[in-house]
């Protein structure tokens, strides 16, 4: 190739070459540039030299000599010749006419051969390729000019038809090189558009002939619009020049070319006169085929100038007029393969240009795609093709979110995007047989709308940080149905504030959103009821109160579903209102530059014109108002416009109505309408137009026929007018906050559909696609739609086979293992409990009844059998939170074949049911089967569930909880035996624990729930107690024992309150499980004693312990944990828990289980209480010795008592030896007088105590009278009793014991008691037990009798010398004393209380 001047330097080294060097160079190359145009000359001479005998065919040659042919081409070839090889300047600097003009004469030449042409064709052709010449070249302009006018002037033979199409096609070939050599920026507008009209030409001519010339033709004119198109984004739209329709710009080719090559193309798609086309047939006509290409040509217009095309008004006008009109009129009138070919270009054009297309886009949809896809007029094919059109625009990222703010928010327009969905939802609709492509392309295209949504609201988590979190949708104006509206505002003209604010523009599109619901509300009132319509329009706030006409005349005009005919009576009612309505209602049009044919369709289609003449006066009086201030200047005035109105009518009438015979013609037309413009006539090419419109297009009323649904040139006029004043299309920024409102109006049909497609299928790649689209909806349904996926899992549940009531556990297994159905259901049902689990309310009763039927088949990993296994590298990632967890990846069964199904198991299932033992006769297939799904379940990550229960909300974990707890108590089961009931509740209780234990740190956020379940379920009748209670003690205990390392004082209280709600239950329930239990409350004590700080919860341990008193299983290690609480100096003893330890401690003392030296330990435990209860007493009631903080207990015990520290240390006093009193009645004789004498000791220490005369009083009454009145009485039943010799002894040795006890008591606490104005009382008491001692006949024994009168004695000396007891005048206690001693032991009043 030739090269330029810039280029003639070395290129290895980049230096310059020597000047002779260079100069050689540039002669050769001159040299070979002059060899090959002499070549082209020479063979140009030769053909045309030739004999005709020599030649092929005798249609070469023109003559056969030389002489014969022009002279002027021989000597300007010649002279070419000579010319080339006497260069006196190198090629650059040569005019490109000379050498190019002798081969531009030749093709241009009436009576050329195709041989001469060819090699001029190929001259040129070469020329142009090697860059001979450039936009720096002499007159290069003027010679690229004349290669495209020789082009477009070329002759040619028709004798020979191979030849023909070898010229065509090598003048294609020049085409293309014209727009890719180095001259072609010299090209004008005009020059290129000739160079494209030449290439349709060949088109249009290769039609009759070879498909390889057609091909080649339409596959270089498809190369010329790339080329040309491509240089678009280039351009600058301030430099675009505006040219007059007859006037193309001679300059360097630019726009100018451009829009009109692009106006051209467009107007292909009508360049045919329409035929109907014959749905049956496959063969493609003449007008389609031009269709096709003109769209083909489109397409690749508007891919290359993409965003481009918006910058130069008049090509968007172009798009945004005619080549809409088009795509929406032929779309709705073609075959699906040129359907399918409008469908594309419109996406491209969505794609690139939406911003600017707002309405068109919306008359596409609705006349286009909606029409045919929903529609009974169209075969299967176009269906097919439509669905498919609207599935791609579904595929676009933003569509769903920009057509739902665009249209559906705008009370104005259609809800496209709702009905999108809806079509989709109900094509999608199995029938009975397989799913046919049109099934399956909307079923697919419903998938991607929804998960379009998924991905837009999962956005608000990922995408930006600063977007508000799904808190957002807790707000009531998070919904366009909650908006609250407390005054009327102008939505039907109100502007957004400003539409690059997001936030705004959510709000905005929110609000009209809400009013157009409310609209369609108020069209059924109504349409039901003039009057309550409108009453119910100011109740919703849609019109001002009282009501004015511009609201009135807007709900009539742009409401959809208001019933037409009302509209129109109510325009032409007389009444004053209903007349200002009419005057608003017409200023809603816009006439400009329309006919008034137009206008007048315009008009009439927003309503049916009334009945009466005068209404339709009133009406057509309006209308000619208004269309007589916006129209030019051909009407005098407004009456003129309302005669010709009238005259439309009545000749519409007369055109097209089937009963009128004879037909106006157009000069009796234009006759009837003489002079009423003002007195003149108006012009006749007017009227002439307004009657061939109606004559050939009628005006239809509203809700007169179907052909109101079509789009027809005066419905495409308004929505032209209207786009210019339309608000801004939204384009939309990610933003997910509209996501949740388009969903709601999707969720229910969808996911309806997903379910009969998944239950009617058994195509593996449907089934997938329903998982996939479950997944999608659960994505979006965890934003505040709890109650669509609480259904979904139900549904998906019923899915698995592993709830139905009916099937046995074998028959479950089979069908489980071998369907592909259940496994998918299965899968999804726990990735939806995996990844938004937090979302999940009364789907976990569910989930939970799907997993007790995999442990009923055994089928659960093992890590919820409690075993510890690592997770297998192909499970799915779940170590992360919920919200933060991928959305994309769902992995399927490992074996997703159709194979095995449900018809084929019936041999395998009858040997399953023949085996005596499931696990010990199983076949090698069925144990095959087996592991396949225990492989499949451990997939499913079911563990994970519960290990990652921190991550649910709080109202999730209740719910999980309660389905937990209702199926522990079989609620929602059906046991066969014992041992599968205390499994089942074995297992939920142990959940529970699980997902319990990892949120210790909310516990108060979810127990109280938990806690009133309990209490709920406690109420209800339970299939057995036992196991539920057995499993909640031990659960519970469990907990408290993980509870207690949170130092919490109120969740401790209230999971022993829940312990207590249990025990309530079956209290006997120790009975069949005190082992377990008294372990775990005796490991509580053991490890966790310092940590219980409420008094209900040792309360509740304490009383869960003492159930081991009772059972020798349990009982060491109940009185093990005792005795470490009550060992160490009461490390371990509080205030709080001081009283319910003597309890427990009393309980396993007096068991009959314990031995004595457990006994007798345990007593010793009681009584070395005494020195903490005097400490506690000195020191203020402080716990001093103990490690636990009891403050708060303490202040808890002080109120409950009298007031007074002392007190609270008393009442624990008599704690203790009213139950050491308790011991001292036992039947074992020597824990009885241990009891007595460590009684005794704690009494001796009890002066530090600092009682009160009345609390000691107390305590000696409830303490040694109870003790000494109950041995006195068994020792006397024993007495009365055959063979109870031993008894009665036994019981008189403590009841001595006791009576010393009494005596030294009595005399230890003289001093304090005798100043208590109850002494004498106290002191009569004491008398009565010595007398009742002294009266009972104990077979014989007098010892008792004895001791009596000793203790007498003492105590008398004691009082007598303390002064109490004196001899003097008034003295009532000398005189009670004497008096009961002379009755019980005379002696001892002789001896000791003579008188003086």
């Amino acid at each position: 190739m030739v090269m330029d001047g810039a280029e003639e330097e070395v290129k290895g080294e980049g230096k310059p070459m020597d000047c002779s060097k260079h100069q050689k160079r540039m002669k050769d190359r001159d040299l070979g540039v002059s060899c090959m145009v002499n070549t082209e000359v020479g063979a140009l001479l030769t053909v045309m030299r030739m004999n005709p005998v020599d030649m092929p065919t005798p249609q070469f040659g023109i003559h056969g000599t030389e002489e014969a042919v022009d002279t002027s081409f021989i000597n300007s070839l010649k002279s070419l010749r000579t010319f080339i090889f006497n260069l006196q300047q190198d090629w650059h600097s040569i005019n490109p006419s000379i050498y190019l003009s002798p081969f531009l004469d030749v093709i241009q030449y009436e009576e050329i051969s195709a041989a001469a042409a060819g090699i001029s064709l190929s001259a040129i052709l070469k020329i142009l390729r090697l860059d001979i010449f450039n936009t720096g070249t002499p007159r290069a302009r003027e010679a690229m000019h004349s290669v495209v006018e020789a082009i477009a002037n070329c002759r040619l033979e028709r004798a020979n038809m191979p030849a023909d199409d070898a010229i065509l096609m090598r003048i294609l070939q020049l085409l293309v090189t014209c727009l890719k050599c180095k001259g072609s920026p010299l090209l004008s507008d005009n020059a290129v558009c000739t160079i494209v009209n030449t290439c349709f030409q060949i088109v249009q001519q290769s039609a009759s002939r070879g498909h390889v010339l057609q091909r080649c033709a339409r596959h270089t004119m498809h190369e010329l619009v790339q080329m040309i198109f491509a240089r678009l984004p280039d351009l600058d739209s301030s430099v675009e020049i505006l040219l007059d329709n007859d006037h193309i710009s001679t300059m360097n080719y630019g726009i100018g070319a451009i829009i009109d090559i692009f106006q051209f193309i467009c107007s292909l798609l009508n360049l045919s006169v329409e035929v109907p086309f014959d749905f049956d047939s496959t063969v493609s006509g003449p007008d389609e085929d031009i269709q096709l290409f003109a769209l083909i040509l489109i397409n690749s217009a508007i891919e290359l100038g993409g965003e481009a095309i918006a910058r130069h008004q008049k090509l968007l006008g172009i798009i945004q007029d005619d080549l809409f009109f088009h795509l929406i009129h032929y779309g709705s009138n073609s075959s699906p393969l040129v359907l399918s070919m409008i469908c594309s270009t419109a996406l491209n054009l969505y794609h690139h240009l939406r911003s600017f297309l707002k309405l068109q886009l919306e008359a596409f949809f609705w006349f286009v795609c909606l029409k045919i896809a929903g529609g009974k007029l169209y075969t299967a094919q176009q269906e097919e093709v439509a669905i498919e059109g609207l599935v791609s625009f579904c595929r676009q990222p933003k569509f769903g979110v920009e057509m739902y703010m665009n249209f559906d928010c705008d009370p104005m327009r259609e809800n496209i995007f709702e009905e999108i969905g809806k079509l989709l939802c109900k094509k999608a609709s199995p029938g009975t047989g397989p799913l046919t492509s049109i099934q399956s392309q909307s079923f697919d295209g419903m998938v991607v709308m929804i998960q379009n949504i998924a991905d837009g609201i999962d956005g608000i988590d990922r995408t930006n940080s600063n977007l508000k979190s799904p808190e957002f949708y807790d707000a009531p104006s998070s919904s366009s149905d909650c908006i609250e509206t407390t005054k009327y505002r102008s939505f039907w003209t109100e502007k957004c504030e400003d539409y690059g604010d997001s936030e705004t523009v959510i709000e905005f599109v929110r609000m009209r959103k809400c009013m157009k619901k409310r609209l369609m509300v108020s069209s059924d009132h109504f349409n039901r009821d003039e009057k309550k319509g409108l009453e119910f329009l100011k109740h919703s706030q849609l019109v001002p109160d009282p009501p004015d006409a511009h609201s009135i005349a807007y709900f009539l005009r742009y409401t959809q579903g208001v019933d037409k005919t009302l509209v129109g009576d109510y325009l032409g009612d007389p009444d004053e209102f209903h007349i200002q309505v009419l005057k608003e209602f017409t200023s809603t049009f816009n006439f400009t530059n329309m006919t008034l044919d137009i206008a007048l369709r315009n008009f009439l289609e927003t309503f049916r014109l009334p009945g009466e003449a005068q209404k339709i006066q009133r009406v057509l009086e309006a209308f000619a108002e208004r269309f007589y201030v916006q129209s030019d200047e051909t009407f005098a005035d407004k009456d003129a416009v309302m005669v010709l109105c009238y005259s439309l009518i009545m000749l519409n009438t007369d055109q097209h109505n089937v009963q009128v015979k004879k037909k106006m013609t157009e000069e009796e037309f234009i006759r009837n309408n003489r002079n009423i413009n003002g007195g003149e006539d108006l012009p006749r090419e007017y009227l002439s137009e307004l009657f061939q419109s109606i004559a050939n297009n009628e005006i239809t009323l509203a809700d007169q026929s179907a052909a109101s649904e079509d789009m027809n040139p005066s419905r495409w006029i308004y929505v032209i007018n209207q786009s210019n004043n339309t608000d801004p299309y939204i384009s939309c920024d990610t933003r997910p906050w509209l996501n949740r409102d388009m969903f709601s109006t999707l969720v229910g049909p969808s996911i309806a559909t997903i379910a009969a497609i998944f239950e009617h299928t058994n195509d593996d790649n449907i089934l997938k696609q329903c998982m996939e689209g479950f997944i999608a909806v659960a994505r979006v349904a965890r934003y505040k739609f709890e109650d669509v996926l609480d259904e979904l899992l139900a549904m998906l549940c019923k899915f698995t086979t592993l709830l139905n009531p009916f099937s046995s556990l074998e028959e479950t297994l089979f069908s489980f293992a071998e369907d592909v159905k259940p496994k998918i259901a299965t899968l999804t049902v726990f990735t939806i409990a995996n990844k938004f689990g937090d979302s999940i309310r009364s789907g976990w009763r569910n989930i939970v009844d799907c997993l007790l039927r995999l442990k009923k088949l055994k089928l659960l990993p093992p890590s919820l059998s409690g075993a510890e296994v690592e997770a297998p590298a192909d499970r799915l990632d779940l170590d992360v939170p919920l919200h933060s967890r991928a959305e994309s990846c769902v992995v399927l069964p490992l074996n997703m074949n159709s194979e095995g199904r449900f018809s084929s198991l019936m041999g395998k299932f009858t040997a399953f049911l023949s085996a005596e033992s499931n696990d010990e006769r199983m076949s090698t297939g069925s144990r095959s089967i087996i592991d396949k799904t225990l492989q499949f379940i451990n997939q499913c990550c079911i563990d994970s569930i519960f290990s990652k229960a921190k991550y649910l909300d709080d109202d999730s974990l209740q719910h999980l909880g309660r389905a937990l707890l209702m199926a522990a108590a079989g609620r929602t089961q059906k046991f066969t035996s014992p041992l599968d009931e205390e499994d089942t509740a074995g297992f939920c209780w142990d959940l529970i624990v699980m997902i319990t234990v990892p949120n210790l740190n909310r516990f108060m956020s979810f127990w109280p729930a938990f806690h009133e379940y309990l209490a709920m379920t406690s109420q209800l009748p339970i299939f057995a107690s036992c196991p539920f209670v057995e499993k909640s003690l031990c659960s519970l205990l469990n907990i408290s024992k993980k509870l207690l390392l949170q130092s919490d004082s109120q969740s401790e209280e209230l999971i022993f309150k829940s312990l207590q709600v249990i025990w309530r239950i079956d209290g006997q329930v120790g009975d069949a499980c005190c082992e377990e239990i008294t372990q775990l409350a005796a490991n509580v004590l053991i490890e966790d004693a310092k940590k219980i700080q409420t008094e209900f919860g040792w309360q509740s341990v304490l009383a869960v312990l003492s159930m081991g008193a009772r059972h020798p299983e349990a009982f060491n290690d109940g009185i093990e944990a005792l005795i470490f609480l009550m060992s160490a100096n009461g490390a371990y003893l509080t205030s709080t828990n001081y009283n319910m330890c003597i309890e427990t401690a009393f309980s396993f003392a007096a068991s009959k289980v314990s031995s004595i030296e457990q006994s007798k330990q345990l007593i010793d435990l009681m009584a070395d209480s005494m020195p903490l209860l005097i400490s506690w007493h000195h020191c203020g009631f402080a716990d001093p010795d103990s490690s636990v903080n009891s403050g708060s207990s303490s202040s808890f015990a002080i109120q409950d008592s009298s007031g007074s520290s002392t007190s609270c240390t008393t009442t624990m006093f008599m704690k203790l030896v009213e139950n050491l009193r308790k011991m001292c009645l036992i039947r074992r004789e020597e824990i009885r007088n241990y009891a007595v004498s460590l009684l005794r000791r704690c009494f001796v220490k009890a002066e530090e105590l600092g009682l009160t005369s009345s609390a000691f009083m107390l305590c000696f009454n409830n303490v040694a009278f109870a003790m000494a009145d109950d041995l006195l009485e068994k020792a006397v039943e024993y007495s009365r009793r055959e063979n109870s010799e031993k008894e009665m002894h036994s019981t008189e040795g403590t009841l001595i014991l006791s009576m010393e006890f009494l005596a030294d008591t009595y005399v230890q606490f003289l001093p304090l008691i005798s100043t208590s104005s109850g002494f004498k009382s106290f002191w009569l008491g004491v008398l009565r037990r010595m007398d009742a001692c002294i009266m009972a006949e104990l077979g014989g024994s007098d010892s008792l009798k004895i001791l009596v009168q000793d203790l007498l004695r003492r105590m008398i000396i004691a009082m007598k010398e303390r002064n109490i007891l004196m001899q003097k005048e008034d003295n009532e206690l000398w005189d009670v004393t004497v008096t009961q001693i002379l009755k019980i032991a005379p002696a001892v009043k002789d001896e000791l209380l003579s008188e003086n």
